[in-house]
């Protein structure tokens, strides 16, 4: 599978990154065989939270016996210094391991969270467990993900000089909407221009689940409704990895995920023109993101 830089961190991550929530609705033996199939096939780059569930627990059998093969991203929604240390070092014990390679802000919507991260009053702010956390070995880089505002997140990465990676939502139908809420094309600008890494979610997202539709009546694990149709599913990743993101996730549901690893192995770059027809066909298209 294709590898680039990521950004200035000096890794070189694998186009696909596996999306780890996957896990969340296997049991372990499945889990562990979906991680196993993940990294045989390419795949060296590997985003948990410990918001998706299960998945760090079942993500850790796997992880502790080909540890040296996998880049690890981790994150935490958590704003203060107490609340990110603390919940770093649940992470790492579920997970099993010592360190990761990249701990990330996780989906920073808000402006207010943005202060908190930064240090306000008596707290010193998440950002500050970052850097003490980088300081004693437990983290080595510093990113950011948010499904946001895109003037927020360029925003952020402009004021966290310890940022090396930022993760945001790309894909056709987005890019076919225009206003800054839409925006997104400027955090990847802005990502090169500083040199950091960039990550792409919800790639394979196609609408909004109905309004109507009860969500335990979903057909997948996922908080929007993905494409599944291989053909589509190849399309969404070409038109993703050719704007110029160093890798992105696949969808949340594990069923989507062998057919989105057939994907990245035969990946090859979408021309101008062909991005410009799926951008026009998208305009009246519905979008999940921004996410408030």
């Amino acid at each position: 599978m294709e590898t680039r830089p990521l950004g200035d961190t000096g890794h070189e991550s694998s186009v696909l990154t596996f999306g780890a929530i996957a896990l969340d609705p296997l049991d372990q033996p499945d889990a562990d065989e979906l991680v196993e199939e993940v990294l045989d096939r390419g795949v060296n780059h590997v985003d948990v939270a410990p918001t998706y569930g299960t998945a760090e627990p079942k993500l850790a059998p796997v992880l502790g016996d080909r540890r040296e093969e996998v880049f690890l991203g981790c994150k935490t929604q958590e704003r203060t210094y107490n609340g990110a240390w603390g919940e770093l070092h649940r992470s790492l014990d579920r997970l099993g391991v010592d360190s990761v390679e990249l701990y990330q802000f996780h989906a920073v919507t808000r402006y207010d969270e943005l202060e908190t991260i930064l240090g306000e009053g008596d707290d010193p702010g998440a950002l500050a467990a970052f850097e003490d956390a980088k300081r004693a070995g437990l983290i080595e880089h510093v990113g950011l993900t948010s499904h946001g505002d895109p003037s927020l997140i360029r925003t952020a990465m402009k004021r966290i000089d310890a940022l090396e990676t930022v993760m945001f939502p790309t894909n056709y139908t987005l890019a076919a909407k225009e206003g800054p809420e839409h925006d997104y094309a400027a955090v990847l600008d802005l990502a090169e221009e500083l040199g950091l890494g960039a990550l792409g979610i919800k790639a394979f997202a196609k609408a909004p689940w109905p309004d109507d539709l009860d969500p335990e009546e979903r057909p997948y694990e996922t908080w929007y409704e993905p494409y599944d149709d291989s053909e589509d599913l190849e399309t969404c990743l070409r038109f993703a990895l050719s704007r110029g993101l160093t890798s992105i996730t696949n969808a949340g549901d594990p069923r989507l995920v062998p057919s989105i690893l057939d994907a990245a192995e035969a990946f090859e770059p979408m021309d101008g023109d062909e991005q410009a027809a799926l951008v026009e066909r998208a305009r009246d298209a519905d979008t999940p993101v921004p996410r408030p």
